[in-house]
């Protein structure tokens, strides 16, 4: 039985004292609160069983990050015209190996996104059972509509001072939104020239120069493999199954080629400017014409529509409070966008529509107020620090060829993801159940993920 967080009693004064101080100290950024106050929520039921936790002031250093950076970045366009954009890495826990996690080049980062998603990372890598510990970087450069000598000159200044503070054994940033192979590749090559050093200090890379296999397919892989965990625990599994997804990055194509794969329908994708409905579902023909038109022609999913008689193309209307994506009938629902896409009426539409399992592709793309309808709907929910671990796992075992100077096949990673979010979704379960919040992801990813790193913290002392 599926336990919701609403049938307890209220959160006790010492975390929601840690709440408003997180909220003094760190005004203007939502999205950090946000984070804070989901996870909090959970460990709520950790720190009335292990008065250890707060002797040591664990939780107030666990939203502090360890060290946060911030950096001009000046470059120059193809006119020569001189940009100045601002650079982040924000280093957020280090107790259980080298800082890991993204960097997203977009307009709208700013420091308390990266501080949010940073948080979540640290949570999503303790998950994985690999070593890494939680950061995320980036800049408020957006890369779209630029040239390819314009993001190279960006990349190369990026890096120019990010080297300083990055290493294999320090910090392995990776890509992330506005971050591909293209971006990657700068990033490094400016890397190695002032370094003179060829080592695995980022993941995502080419695959003839220490990249692995499976990398890029690994986040939307690993959200549809956390799928069929949880549908399994309902005896259930994912073939004959119609599938929403929203995006149509990285993340969500892989998610709609693994679905696919394993029989299920996809029958959506969007991008900023709408979305697409093909009621047939997506096959590989329809999957390999998306990827030409976002990862190569980098187009809209409009033109999706154009092609395929039967698909239906419907524009973002901002004047709406909900997304009409998530009013379709499914089984499944694959938020793989950004961050708080999903509101609480999108949720209430999907419970309506009979939606019994939602795995987040992205970072936090439901709200609150969504979690909750979701859970209390009865619906599987896993949250994107399980459901889309799977990214930084694989990146994890990319560090370990590089280390290692070796490739594994594509079969050896693709097992490897599969044991890993098999793990994840093991610990989240049996973690939910042990602290009475049967069937309850986010409590279980939440716990689990913590108190891994808590004990590391209490072992190493007041750092």
């Amino acid at each position: 039985m599926l336990v919701s967080r609403s049938t307890r009693a209220p959160l006790s004064t010492y975390v929601t004292d840690i709440l408003a101080l997180v909220k003094t100290k760190n005004p203007a950024e939502p999205e950090f609160h946000q984070a804070v106050e989901e996870v909090l929520e959970s460990l709520d039921l950790v720190v009335q069983r292990r008065p250890d936790l707060a002797k040591a002031k664990i939780l107030e250093r666990i939203v502090e990050p360890e060290r946060v950076i911030m950096f001009r970045v000046p470059w120059q366009d193809d006119r020569g015209e001189v940009h100045i954009n601002r650079g982040f890495r924000v280093q957020m826990n280090g107790a259980l190996g080298p800082y890991k996690g993204g960097l997203r080049f977009h307009h709208s980062v700013t420091l308390g996104v990266l501080k949010f998603l940073a948080f979540e990372q640290v949570f999503k890598n303790s998950l994985t059972t690999l070593a890494m510990g939680g950061g995320k970087g980036g800049s408020d450069f957006h890369p779209h509509g630029r040239s390819d000598d314009e993001v190279m000159r960006f990349c190369q200044s990026f890096m120019t001072e990010l080297m300083r503070h990055i290493g294999p054994d320090t910090d392995v940033p990776a890509g992330d939104i506005g971050v591909g192979g293209r971006e990657i590749g700068y990033l490094f090559g400016q890397y190695r020239r002032l370094r003179n050093e060829f080592t695995g200090v980022l993941t995502g890379k080419g695959l003839n120069w220490g990249g692995s296999l499976i990398r890029p397919e690994a986040t939307g892989y690993g959200a549809v493999y956390f799928t069929a965990e949880m549908l399994a625990t309902r005896n259930e599994t994912l073939e004959g199954k119609t599938c929403l997804v929203s995006g149509s990055g990285n993340v969500a194509q892989y998610t709609i080629e693994k679905l696919i794969e394993l029989g299920a329908k996809a029958v959506t994708a969007s991008d900023s400017d709408g979305y697409i409905y093909d009621e047939a579902g997506f096959d590989r023909d329809k999957l390999a014409f998306l990827m030409e038109l976002k990862n190569v022609r980098r187009g809209r999913v409009r033109e999706y529509a154009d092609r395929f008689k039967g698909a239906v193309y419907m524009a973002r209307d901002a004047a709406n409070d909900f997304n009409p994506l998530w009013m379709h009938r499914a089984h499944c629902a694959f938020p793989s966008a950004t961050q708080n896409e999903v509101n609480e009426k999108d949720a209430g539409h999907l419970v309506g529509n009979g939606v019994a399992a939602v795995a987040e592709g992205a970072n936090m793309p439901c709200t609150i107020a969504a979690t909750k309808v979701l859970i209390e709907g009865g619906v599987l929910y896993a949250p994107g620090k399980a459901a889309n671990a799977g990214g930084v796992a694989t990146s994890g075992l990319e560090m370990a060829q590089n280390s290692a100077r070796i490739a594994w096949p594509r079969e050896r990673v693709d097992t490897e993801l599969h044991r890993i979010m098999k793990a994840i979704h093991r610990a989240c379960r049996d973690t939910a159940e042990q602290y009475g919040v049967s069937g309850n992801y986010v409590h279980g990813a939440n716990i689990a993920g913590f108190t891994k790193v808590a004990d590391a913290m209490l072992d190493q002392g007041l750092i």
